[in-house]
């Protein structure tokens, strides 16, 4: 069933929590939100079909606060040393953080004690931290399955069980990993599971852990079609760190994520932006993880301008008006181009996608515009020096729309904001 209420109060959150979003600027519901609340108040398990950016953040972990703390905390149940009352799985510590940031917008409003544990960081903080136990606990499968062998970890308190970004978990190598977390959690409990797409094994796992789930789910591969300005550079190799440079001396391009197809390439290309005096800093796997988050956190804040990052680096990654998504190489699986111009144009919002395409890269183009089912626009630049790129047949050409030599990029339409509306 899904429901057609559209603002907060009407969705049954508590007064605590809606002033807690309201002074955090959350206005109304996305569409995921306002379907799926209602119903993770109620207890029922949850299946999901979301990717991040919708909001579905919000959509369980708020709701499932207010359940976790609805009494008061004279009158609940002493923490479980050494465990949760809720778990939350997350395939990436970038997710896994930003998931415990939205549960932590409530922290101003409810009584509860959370955690976020991954790996890459010393155990022993984590450890200490849960000896005393935690109402929620955010983390990736990795640690929490070591933090369990050497007993720093118990799950037999789990009332509230959830998995995001299932997918991804399977194309990461977690599922196993995960059956292990969840065969540790008491079979009476509410489970919530949400994933971008629904593959056999992760439809196989739904199954096998939800009982009598409510479905709610959002396309928003309709938003990167409709939403999205999308234009392409033919350009050489050797000429994408100039067009680069100069397509960032435009102040339009005010929060830009830059996608490489490598960790090597993400370095590079930070390094040469910073030499050019524009504030970059690089994020991938390779990066110790207080270098991650620092570099997120000056991102979100503005204190750097562009992110440069690849594909699985930046999964998860949820960081609002961010003005343009550039694709310095273009992936060769084209669904990582959806992903990742979806890092713009959130929330209803428009956006810009610039990709720059060298001759070896043309049958990406192909893959990506076969996919989405766009052509992008072609767009000229003086910098971008594609004389020698081999043009488009006719064929290729005939909906394309072409651009005047040396114009920049579409400028961002600017639109009045109403507040926040996802997490």
């Amino acid at each position: 069933m899904t429901t057609q209420t559209y603002d907060f109060p009407g969705l049954g959150l508590a007064e605590p929590v809606l002033r807690a979003l309201d002074a955090q600027g959350f206005t109304e519901p996305t569409p995921i939100q306002a379907q799926a609340i209602p119903h993770v108040l109620a207890g029922r398990d949850i299946l999901g079909i979301a990717q991040t950016g919708t909001g579905k953040t919000g959509a369980f972990a708020w709701p499932l606060l207010q359940n976790l703390c609805e009494l008061a905390p004279d009158r609940r149940a002493p923490l479980p040393k050494r465990g949760c009352r809720a778990l939350i799985l997350a395939p990436t510590r970038e997710l896994a953080l930003q998931i415990d940031e939205s549960i932590d917008v409530l922290r101003s409003r409810l009584s509860f004690r959370h955690t976020c544990i991954f790996g890459g960081v010393g155990r022993n903080p984590q450890v200490q931290v849960m000896a005393r136990g935690v109402d929620v606990l955010v983390g990736t499968p990795g640690r929490l399955l070591d933090l369990m062998s050497t007993g720093d970890l118990r799950l037999d308190s789990v009332t509230h069980l959830v998995l995001d970004e299932a997918d991804r978990m399977l194309d990461m190598g977690f599922i196993q990993d995960v059956r292990k977390l969840i065969a540790k959690v008491p079979p009476a409990r509410q489970t919530m599971l949400f994933s971008a797409t629904m593959p056999t094994e992760v439809a196989k796992l739904a199954g096998g852990i939800l009982r009598d789930p409510v479905r709610v789910e959002v396309t928003p591969e309709v938003v990167t079609v409709e939403k999205i300005e999308q234009q392409v550079f033919h350009v050489d190799t050797k000429a994408k760190h100039d067009l680069l440079a100069s397509l960032l001396r435009d102040p339009e391009l005010s929060r830009v994520i830059v996608f490489t197809r490598t960790k090597h390439g993400a370095n590079r290309v930070a390094d040469k932006l910073a030499r050019a005096g524009v504030e970059a800093a690089a994020i991938h796997g390779n990066k110790s993880q207080n270098a991650r988050q620092r570099a997120l956190g000056d991102f979100r804040e503005g204190a750097t301008r562009v992110l440069v990052a690849t594909d699985i680096a930046a999964r998860g990654i949820d960081v609002a008006d961010i003005s343009h998504v550039i694709n310095f190489e273009l992936p060769n699986v084209p669904e990582s181009y959806v992903h990742r111009i979806g890092r713009t144009a959130r929330a209803g919002r428009g956006g810009i996608a610039l990709s720059f395409c060298a001759a070896d890269e043309r049958p990406y183009l192909r893959d990506i515009e076969k996919l989405t089912g766009v052509r992008l626009r072609e767009t000229r630049h003086a910098a971008a020096n594609d004389t020698g790129a081999a043009p488009r047949t006719e064929r290729e050409t005939e909906t394309a729309t072409a651009r005047p030599a040396g114009a920049g990029p579409v400028r961002r339409r600017r639109r009045g904001g109403r507040g926040r509306t996802a997490a």
